[in-house]
């Protein structure tokens, strides 16, 4: 998988829970040595006032890989600061089902109906064999948490007939070996938001769901067919064996660990959209290329970096007196136009806070009664009943009660809520669990669709698909015509691995 896709996707190796986050990881996600504390790269970010508030750069991979590279100082940033804040809510149930909405074609229609005849039937294949290769792309320890590709496969993808072409481009971008490995652990930001919410911090989001979603939906209709052709051409190229992606996931870790600040390579991480320019493209397509690249710039990165700003800029003056903590994808903070560009233009001292630096204690807070610092920050989740579809996604299945935030009663409604509050509410029983949120795309609700089958005929595709078990290796895919005809996968026995 791309380290570009949607949202919060993780994709490396699954650990289970406590595990080191580094065994069996590639060497090329680790520094070759530990540094000490004050050699660590630092996303770190002081707002100094008093009390102090905190920029954060998160990246969307799970945090047992990353976590060992984080500078104590940072998080001690996020124990002391009393608020914290998310792009999204990440642990509220509308979260999801406006995203699932956002998602989704108009009512009636399906994929058949506004997809060519070809690509749809591309899609349909790419499917039935990431499902057919789904269990033994799985590890150990997926299987032994209870965790079945099926279920995997369905939380995944299911529904896809019914999701907006855009959505099923960034869902094939997940639907990787690599991706797949790494179902179970929370993402960074997720666990970030877990340790909030059993903190009993309040918590907040500075954007809404919609203006996260809408701008993906302003693609026009061929801009979308490109995406998606191209999408499908990169998979079909790395199942060949013909393709290497240029900016693998492992590369993120590696940047983000060993102290490489490079703002191209996680602005793609902030955009959550694949870069489609390359110089073999003719000349229309890459100007089609460069007009999805820029748009997505505009949308998703410099215009959200203003708005998110200006919001930062308003809960501090509303809230003088309170620490907060705003975590946000690292790409928010490099290159041009940044969310700290934002704030320094409105008069605030902005400065980055390296490894090793002392964090300046609030003033103005009372001493959290709260456990101490070294079993807060413990990498570790509660363990998850891993037999539920959606458990793949979520690192524990139990709201905690929010605090109001101060003033909370005077930001309810209107066009741009400095605060999301929540009530304080009980504990849901385990039987009545609530679904949260980890991959913010995938839709986590029960399916009808037809399932896909190896060897099964769709009356849009005029060919049966057939799998074959074959000694090669690797695995040979078959062209794919332009007519839906016919055609044969070899998939490797095991002899053959």
């Amino acid at each position: 998988m791309s380290p570009w896709s949607w949202f919060l996707l993780p994709t490396l190796c699954f650990l289970p829970t406590g595990a080191d986050p580094r065994r069996g990881a590639p060497a090329s996600a680790s520094c070759e040595l530990k540094p000490q504390q004050s050699e660590l790269n630092s996303f770190l970010w002081t707002i100094k006032r008093d009390p102090p508030s905190y920029f954060f750069g998160t990246i969307h991979v799970p945090y047992t890989r990353v976590w060992d590279f984080i500078p104590d100082n940072s998080k001690e940033a996020f124990q002391q600061s009393s608020i914290v804040y998310f792009e999204l809510d990440l642990t509220d149930p509308y979260t999801i089902s406006a995203l699932t909405s956002c998602q989704m074609l108009p009512q009636g229609e399906n994929l058949q109906d506004v997809l060519p005849r070809d690509i749809y039937c591309r899609l349909k294949r790419h499917l039935e064999y990431v499902k057919l290769m789904m269990p033994s792309w799985m590890t150990p320890d997926q299987h032994g948490k209870g965790l079945y590709a099926d279920y995997l496969f369905n939380a995944i993808a299911g529904n896809w007939e019914r999701k907006r072409p855009i959505w099923v481009m960034l869902m094939v971008n997940s639907l990787t070996e690599v991706d797949i490995k790494s179902r179970g652990v929370p993402v960074l930001d997720l666990y970030l938001a877990q340790e909030a919410e059993r903190l009993r911090k309040q918590t907040g989001a500075v954007e809404k769901v919609e203006e996260q979603c809408h701008p993906l939906n302003g693609l026009n209709f061929s801009q979308v067919i490109f995406a998606l052709n191209q999408t499908l051409l990169q998979q079909e190229s790395l199942r060949a064996g013909s393709l290497q992606i240029p900016y693998t996931t492992e590369d993120l870790i590696k940047h983000y660990n060993c102290g490489d600040l490079s703002s191209v390579i996680f602005s793609h991480d902030s955009s959550q959209v694949p870069n489609f320019i390359n110089a073999t493209l003719p000349p229309q397509e890459r100007v089609t290329a460069q007009e999805i690249d820029s748009y997505f710039r505009q949308e998703l990165i410099y215009k959200r970096n203003e708005r998110m700003g200006k919001r930062v800029k308003a809960l501090l003056e509303e809230f003088p007196d309170k620490g907060f903590f705003f975590a946000f994808g690292a790409g928010h903070f490099m290159g041009n136009n940044t969310v700290l560009d934002v704030l320094r233009r409105e008069g605030y001292e902005v400065e980055h806070a390296p490894a090793g630096r002392t964090i300046n204690k609030e003033k103005s807070q009372t001493p959290s009664l709260g456990p101490t610092f070294s079993s807060i920050f413990a990498p570790e989740v509660p363990a998850v009943d891993m037999r539920a579809p959606e458990a793949a996604f979520v690192a524990h299945s139990l709201f905690l009660p929010h605090e109001s935030p101060p003033g909370s009663a005077d930001l309810g409604g209107g066009a741009e809520p400095k605060y999301r509050k929540k009530r304080r509410r009980p504990r849901p029983q385990r039987r009545h669990r609530l679904r949260q949120f980890s991959d913010l795309w995938v839709r986590l609700e029960e399916r009808n669709e037809e399932p896909l089958e190896a060897g099964s005929r769709h009356p849009m595709c005029c060919g049966i698909v057939s799998w074959s078990h074959s000694s090669r290796s690797p695995f040979w895919i078959g062209p794919s015509p332009p007519s839906c005809s016919s055609f044969t996968v070899g998939i490797p026995t095991t002899a053959s691995w």
